[in-house]
């Protein structure tokens, strides 16, 4: 039998590991320039954690988690997002207690849903994300989304356009949930069955169906922004003072609400038009009582996360996806040895330089063009007629000049000729 990856997944083969290489690069540094730290949470959590933070109306909740029962009877689920994960470490390790604000990121996030897979959107895809948590402020709201369009734009991604919208707090809300209520009431038997109802159980969902019919009728609801209380009202100005002081353009998009219950006041899209449908490359805003309602203290906290499959398509869609660069800096060969050749290798590796040899011990002229292949800046060969004198022979492979030198001063010349640029780069 020849077995496939899963519906909805996708394997990262050699020959690609580079391209998420040069997004976790950028990633790591642009987060290090704004002083966040990265954590690491388990691909499994307990079921109840995305019930209460999550929301048992969303899409997520209600299609789309791996949830499964364990040998102990637990109710466990692969996450489907990465905030969850972050709060419960939050407030599970007391890092509340440490000086305020927390900024945490993660990077190699696997988060999980079931859903019909599409461009930039797989059952199995990856997340980089930052959560800040004891900040209040609509300033910490406009770093967020500049510490996202940095980091896109440092990879590469330039064409971008911010959308704001704030969804209130519990004291607005209630009141636009009942006026929600009562536009969608002469609609809702035109409307889908979880329209029907999310309709009682959380009318502010209704804005958020992707079914054609809903949302032509929610096109023209009333917008949130024109019923927040002041305290709502004050912090979305100062969001859009704070991105006016960054030189951020932004829209306000009053049909912004998100995928998730924990969201509140400001939620932000940063939209690329290259992608179509799939357009949107990040997304998120503040949750000011997730982690209360997970068990900790009363704590504001904002974050976002992008998928970094579909920042791929979008690098490709630029025509800026990074080649691969060579995989080794020297090649050794030693003709009719195979040991001395990972000698030779195995000294240069222990002086830091990327070496490689042909444990197959294959012709001259095949282990050449290997190392061609392999990318290889130079080559080490060391022949009869060099043995017997005590030197190896350092070839360039770019310029075809090669010189010799004695076995013992090997790892110093090789570290010469690649710090001094006498190869192809």
């Amino acid at each position: 039998m020849a077995y496939r990856a899963l519906k909805g997944t996708k394997d990262v083969l050699p020959g690609e590991a580079h391209l998420w290489h040069h997004l976790e690069d950028t990633m790591r540094a642009v987060t290090a320039r704004y002083g966040f730290r990265e954590i690491r949470t388990p691909v499994i959590e307990q079921t109840e954690l995305f019930l209460r933070g999550v929301g048992d109306t969303t899409d997520i909740v209600q299609k789309e988690m791996y949830t499964f029962l364990d040998k102990g009877g637990r109710s466990i689920t692969l996450k489907p997002e990465g905030t969850g994960g972050a709060v419960r470490a939050f407030t599970e390790h007391a890092l509340f207690n440490e000086p305020l604000p927390i900024k945490m990121y993660y990077l190699y996030c696997p988060v999980f849903r079931y859903e019909r897979p599409q461009a930039g959107r797989l059952r199995e895809h990856h997340q980089f994300g930052v959560e800040i948590f004891g900040s209040p402020s609509a300033y910490t709201d406009a770093e967020a989304i500049s510490l996202a369009l940095t980091v896109l734009r440092e990879v590469g991604i330039d064409d971008l356009s911010v959308n704001i919208n704030s969804i209130g707090c519990e004291k607005c809300r209630p009141a636009y949930n009942q006026t929600l209520k009562d536009y969608f009431a002469p609609h809702l038997q035109e409307m889908c069955a979880l329209c029907r109802d999310r309709y009682e159980r959380n009318p502010l969902r209704l804005l958020d169906c992707k079914e054609e019919r809903c949302h032509a009728i929610a096109k023209d609801a009333p917008r949130m922004i024109d019923h927040l209380c002041p305290e709502c009202s004050e912090h979305f100005s100062a969001l859009q003072e704070s991105l006016a002081a960054l030189n951020i353009p932004y829209a306000i998009d009053s049909g912004i609400v998100r995928g998730l219950d924990y969201y509140t006041k400001t939620v932000f899209e940063i939209i690329s038009n290259r992608i179509g449908a799939q357009g949107t490359v990040c997304g998120g805003g503040r949750y000011d009582r997730l982690v209360e309602t997970v068990g900790g203290p009363s704590m504001p906290g904002i974050g976002f996360g992008m998928g970094m499959e579909r920042l791929m398509i979008l690098l490709e869609s630029y025509g800026k996806l990074p080649q691969e660069t060579g995989r080794c800096d020297a090649f050794c060969i030693a003709m009719g040895d195979g040991k001395e050749s990972l000698q030779l290798a195995d000294d240069l590796r222990r002086a830091g330089i990327r070496a490689d040899f042909d444990p197959l011990v294959r012709s001259m002229k095949a282990q050449m063009r290997y190392a061609e292949k392999l990318g290889a800046r130079l080559v080490v060969i060391q022949g009869d007629e060099e043995r017997q004198k005590g030197v190896v022979i350092v070839r360039n492979m770019s310029t075809r000049e090669q010189t010799e030198v004695g076995r013992a001063g090997l790892v110093d010349r090789v570290l010469e000729m690649l710090k001094g640029g006498e190869t192809n780069g």
